[in-house]
């Protein structure tokens, strides 16, 4: 389980689509519940780890929740 949470902290997109990143990540976040407690943390690291590119492209954007914001990657 720590291997797994420490999978999830170092997780990047690098050269996964967004909707493999998002996989991956709601797959891993499970390990570690108190880095995703509340949606604002979710969508923080989950943005954290984007490449950059994308994560300029929702910068100054404001979402209500992580699917909303994993909805946008996907335009």
């Amino acid at each position: 389980k720590r291997a797994k949470e420490q999978e999830f902290l170092r997780l990047k997109q690098g050269q996964m689509s967004v909707m493999e990143y998002a996989a991956k990540f709601n797959e891993l976040s499970r390990f570690a519940p108190n880095q995703v407690a509340t949606e604002e943390m979710k969508m923080d690291h989950f943005e954290q780890g984007l490449r950059g590119p994308i994560k300029r492209m929702i910068a100054g954007h404001v979402f209500t929740g992580f699917q909303e914001m994993y909805q946008e990657q996907l335009k």
